[in-house]
């Protein structure tokens, strides 16, 4: 099994933050259109691929990724033609200065831009010690004024994307990339349709994407009480714990090591019984993995788990370096081997599988 560039690059480089995610939704679509069934879309932007299985009363499973990543939105313009903006995810201040970013206008315009503030020069010795507030930060698009920044197109609400192309490190198996989170789970979710396509299978699959994922959770909310699955997994990212000045307590995980099967986190508590059968399976085929507790964090699970009357829901993520920045990391084998276990999951869960998880909790 190969990396698919092609994909990774399309997904990676599209922009899409919560409340905005058209252009990953048009990608996904792309992508999957010669191995879609069907396509179901709620009213929020979720939108999940439909591989039928051989009967209609075989297990409804549900696969989702998020659509969104990270970025920020236009608050408000300055006289002098700089943009304020709003936060719509999890930053830390420190890995937003001096960043270049793109704003993308209600037509679609890319404009290109970078973020700025005070310089250390005019700066006390105190200040200098504390992180940079978020209000004291804002986007250079090098115009002049507010009247030119509108005649561009550019008003509140448009969105601020981070700018990097997606690449490999010096022909290493690690991969940079903006939006790892969550991008990655959308490329296992469309290869896993891809898998289902190819041949036969028992569930009934629905392989896509919620939106606003990362400013609570929302998108699962809709997509799992519209689609009503008999399990939800959740295809997302974890941290990485492999990097100088981490400990293990505040992550244990390593790239290269294998998905994160997650146990715990802030949202949810993993369902017993389908821990159990994803991990025998992943032994079972030899597919390296890693339990994974992140007690401050969540994935769409929180909202799966609690939806209609509980769904068995569980996280399979992929362990990513420098989350919630420009430049995240992640390793080539994880993506491939959450790719397998996915495929393992299609090919062996069915309606007595279904049983046995649901009497395991």
């Amino acid at each position: 099994m190969q990396v698919d560039k092609d994909l990774l690059i399309k997904l990676t480089e599209a922009k899409g933050i919560a409340g905005d995610e058209g252009q990953v939704r048009q990608v996904f679509q792309e992508v999957t259109g010669d191995f879609a069934d069907d396509y179901v879309q709620d009213n929020l932007g979720s939108i999940f691929a439909v591989a039928k299985g051989q009967a209609e009363d075989q297990p409804k499973i549900l696969m989702g990724a998020h659509l969104d990543e990270v970025g920020f939105m236009v608050q408000r313009i300055t006289e002098g033609g700089f943009l304020h903006f709003v936060n719509i995810g999890g930053w830390w201040s420190q890995v937003v200065l001096a960043q270049e970013v793109e704003v993308t206008t209600r037509q679609g315009k890319v404009y290109h831009g970078v973020t700025g503030s005070k310089p250390p020069h005019v700066l006390s010795p105190e200040a200098r010690k504390k992180p940079v507030e978020f209000e004291d930060v804002f986007v250079d698009i090098g115009a002049s004024s507010k009247e030119e920044v509108l005649e561009w197109g550019i008003r509140p609400g448009d969105m601020i994307t981070p700018y990097i192309r997606t690449r490999r490190l010096n022909d290493s198996k690690f991969l940079l990339a903006k939006a790892w989170d969550n991008r990655i789970g959308v490329a296992v979710a469309v290869e896993a349709l891809k898998y289902a396509h190819s041949k036969k299978h028992d569930n009934n699959l629905y392989l896509g994407a919620n939106v606003q994922e990362e400013v609570g959770l929302r998108g699962a909310k809709t997509a799992a009480f519209h689609i009503d699955p008999d399990i939800a997994i959740a295809l997302d990212t974890g941290t990485a714990g492999d990097t100088p000045g981490m400990t293990a307590k505040e992550a244990d995980s390593e790239l290269g090591k294998g998905p994160q099967v997650i146990i715990y986190d802030a949202s949810a508590i993993s369902h017993r019984g389908l821990r159990h059968f994803i991990t025998d399976l992943a032994e079972k085929h030899d597919i390296p993995f890693q339990y994974t507790l992140i007690p401050g964090g969540g994935t769409d699970t929180g909202s799966y788990h609690l939806t209609r009357s509980g769904i068995p829901s569980i996280a399979i993520t992929i362990p990513v370096r420098y989350l919630h920045s420009h430049t995240s990391v992640i390793h080539e084998d994880d993506y491939l081997n959450t790719i397998r276990l996915v495929q393992a999951i299609i090919d062996e869960l069915d309606s007595e599988a279904l049983k046995q998880i649901k009497a395991d909790i």
